[in-house]
């Protein structure tokens, strides 16, 4: 079992940044592709961000790839969604998700176990 629990998000003008933190808990967790997924009202719940146990593999969504950067500290047991030049459209709940694999970085939802409860970051124009 893993406890996933995020942190980070609050009200944010348009331009600015936030880094929203994913604390882990649980079995070995450095085993563990980790992701950032996020849901807006109203729409269902898409893929942001994700990295490989090692860190040394990343993958984007092509809407944040140049604004965010997923990133982990195994020794903390936490990864991390620095994410820059917010945008209104950037509104939404985040997740942190941990994969089946050590290895899977992509963004199918099915291939990730465990779930956080979800932070919520909300830009404004």
């Amino acid at each position: 079992q893993v406890q996933l629990v995020e942190s980070g998000g609050r009200l944010v003008q348009a331009g600015g940044s936030l880094r929203l933190s994913c604390a882990a808990s649980g079995r070995t967790f450095s085993n563990s592709a980790m992701g950032w997924f996020r849901q807006a009202p109203g729409k269902e719940r898409e893929f942001v961000a994700a990295i490989s146990w090692s860190g040394s593999i990343t993958y984007y969504a092509d809407s944040v790839k140049g604004r965010f950067t997923i990133s982990r500290d195994n020794a903390k047991n936490t990864i991390y969604l620095q994410m820059n030049s917010l945008k209104p459209e950037d509104t939404a709940v985040y997740y942190c998700a941990a994969a089946r694999s050590s290895v899977y970085v992509g963004p199918a939802m099915s291939r990730y176990n465990y779930w956080g409860q979800g932070t919520q970051v909300t830009v404004s124009s």
